[in-house]
């Protein structure tokens, strides 16, 4: 069995970075230091445009909490329409009640929203207070996969609750643990989770390309940060070599 490797890419060479280096499947967003929101229309013109991966959309409309206004609703129904016309294989979105609860309502229209496309349910799981709940509710609503990190700062530390998910799912969802996997974790994650589809940043920071001094003061002193090739590299050969085990 091959395992499953999702790219958070948040750009164009973050994306080809993914491609070249022999992930699975990309999801693109932006601003990855705030969680990750919705990129650009230009930007996932020019990714599906330039990748041959399967390429997913994160629909995010702004950081923070999931829970969302109506007029936030409405703009991610928009932007989940403009995926599906841009040739995107899947969406990656989510929303929560003030209670914590998967917010039934405006979850259903999404998936409608997204007929087709492949649907993965994010992070937001991983703020309900009683996450075996939510994930036969994600379920219930059709979502194809979870991306959780077990309810903690790292499927690391969310482990024994990813091997629970992993379990209650079955063959119903994809549970696909993300948050602080690296090469050097990700094959005891397959050991003791179960889980088979993995979603990892992979990212290094590039020194900044001005030449002249900035003030740091300003906050845009550093250069970016993008997924790395060899990173990724190294995270498909620990999840192939724990996948053979």
């Amino acid at each position: 069995m091959t395992g499953v490797l999702e790219i958070a890419a948040n750009s164009l060479a973050s994306a080809l970075a993914a491609g070249a280096a022999g992930a699975s499947r990309v999801e693109l967003c932006t601003a990855l230091e705030l969680g990750g929101l919705t990129p650009s229309a230009g930007v996932i013109a020019r990714v599906r445009e330039r990748l041959s991966l399967p390429l997913h959309v994160l629909v995010r409309p702004r950081a923070g909490d999931f829970v969302y206004t109506d007029e936030e609703h409405v703009t991610m129904l928009a932007d989940i329409a403009h995926c599906a016309a841009s040739g995107c294989d899947g969406m990656v979105v989510g929303a929560l009640t003030g209670s914590g609860e998967i917010d039934l309502a405006r979850c259903r229209e999404l998936v409608e929203a997204a007929g087709a496309l492949d649907t993965t349910f994010h992070r937001a799981i991983d703020l309900c207070p009683d996450m075996p709940a939510a994930l036969e509710s994600v379920i219930a609503l059709g979502f194809r996969r979870v991306l959780t990190s077990g309810g903690a700062a790292s499927s690391i530390a969310g482990a024994d609750m990813l091997r629970r998910l992993v379990d209650q799912a079955g063959d119903r969802i994809v549970v696909m643990p993300g948050a602080g996997i690296a090469s050097d974790n990700i094959g005891w994650l397959v050991t003791c989770t179960g889980a088979r589809e993995f979603h990892a940043s992979a990212r290094q920071a590039l020194p900044t390309r001005m030449r002249v001094p900035v003030d740091p003061a300003l906050g845009m002193n550093g250069g970016e940060s993008r997924a790395d090739v060899d990173r990724i590299r190294s995270l498909r050969a620990a999840l192939d070599e724990a996948m053979r085990d």
